[in-house]
């Protein structure tokens, strides 16, 4: 399972090391993802984003939002009344509110220093929650999903999107080389943090994708739930209706 996967130590909760680990790359964090994932990281958003279009929702909370590509790209399609971003790492937070900032939607989005598997928010909040790379993160993915179902309305929607495991020969070996030798390189000496980057790779391996991922949903109160491989696989959207 990925969250036993830490960037740094063993010794160490895996929950102080991944705040460590994106306070020192969220300078370069928006960068990297478009340099490494030739932008499509831009169109993955997107399409996870449309996913909620059909429940039209007013209320949405972005859980690890980061520097809040999300929540702007949710304001952007969705046009609701209020969203709240969550994150741990006080410096892409940081690096957020200034992209909000310059877009003068302060009125719009909020974000808040929050942690993903004890939100701070009554049940029954929010039309919608979506999480952009970070469940992967997580300490412990049961507790994290069910907090993001407790404060889901019902009938509300999840849209979760995560790197997974292509299959496809030979773009899986193709994919994985690139994944495991190359890309370390280039965050050693664009991020100065490289742990960061291995630790990207071996807790995509880790993580429960496609089919098993769906059952952890099925399991903490989601169904209806869908998963839509992206580029071959690299990517998925998962959905799913409290």
């Amino acid at each position: 399972m990925a969250e036993h996967i830490k960037p740094y130590s063993e010794s160490e909760n895996k929950k102080g090391q991944i705040s460590k680990m994106f306070n020192n790359i969220a300078p370069y964090y928006d960068l990297m993802n478009r340099v490494l994932s030739l932008r499509r990281d831009v169109t993955w958003r997107r399409k996870g984003i449309e996913k909620l279009k059909d429940i039209n929702p007013q209320k949405v909370l972005d859980v690890a939002t980061g520097t809040a590509d999300v929540a702007l790209e949710i304001a952007n399609t969705l046009s609701p009344k209020q969203i709240i971003g969550v994150d741990i790492s006080t410096e892409m937070l940081e690096v957020g509110r200034q992209k909000i900032r310059k877009k003068n939607l302060d009125g719009l989005i909020e974000l808040r220093e929050a942690d993903s598997e004890n939100l701070p928010f009554q049940d029954n909040t929010f039309d919608a929650v979506t999480v952009a790379f970070g469940v992967r993160n997580y300490e412990n993915l049961k507790k994290g999903m069910s907090e993001m179902n407790r404060v889901l309305k019902p009938g509300g929607k999840i849209m979760i999107l995560e790197f997974s495991q292509p299959t496809m020969f030979p773009f899986k070996q193709l994919y994985l080389f690139y994944f495991k030798n190359i890309l370390p390189m280039i965050g050693k000496f664009t991020s100065k943090d490289p742990k960061a980057y291995k630790y990207l790779y071996e807790s995509v391996q880790a993580f429960p994708n496609g089919k098993d991922f769906v059952k952890v949903m099925e399991n903490t109160g989601y169904k209806f739930n869908e998963c839509v491989p992206l580029t071959l696989g690299i990517c998925s959207i998962y959905t799913g209706i409290k």
